[in-house]
């Protein structure tokens, strides 16, 4: 995520203890880093919605978990594209990670809970 709130691939290297997917590798040599073009086009679900979950993930990471923040709010807006993100981002690990090294995938354990229409 760009300074500006936008979906962008790494501009600087990775810290020696980063494990990123360029750090796997087939027969044809290491995986390659996903754009975030390549992502979106992947998405089940719309693009703009799809790009706004994974923000709303990095930002959540960056200002809520890697370190305090009180820039940090978490809205019901934020809940509900987190939620997305917790579809999206599996089928996109299944699809860039697991498929080109030929692995099953593992079978997840998270179950969703009911809700009401509304």
């Amino acid at each position: 995520m760009s300074k500006a709130g936008l979906l962008v691939n790494l501009q600087r290297l990775r810290k020696a203890d980063d494990v990123g997917i360029e750090h796997f590798s087939t027969s044809n040599g290491p995986l390659p880093i996903v754009s975030p073009e390549n992502a979106l086009a992947r998405w089940p679900g719309g693009r703009k919605e799809a790009e706004q979950a994974l923000l709303s993930v990095f930002r959540t990471a960056n200002k809520g978990l890697a370190h305090f923040s009180s820039a940090f709010e978490s809205t019901p807006e934020e809940t509900r594209l987190i939620e997305i993100a917790t579809r999206g981002i599996p089928a996109l690990i299944v699809s860039y990670l697991y498929t080109p090294l030929k692995l099953q995938p593992p079978q997840s354990r998270i179950t969703m809970r009911s809700r009401e229409a509304g």
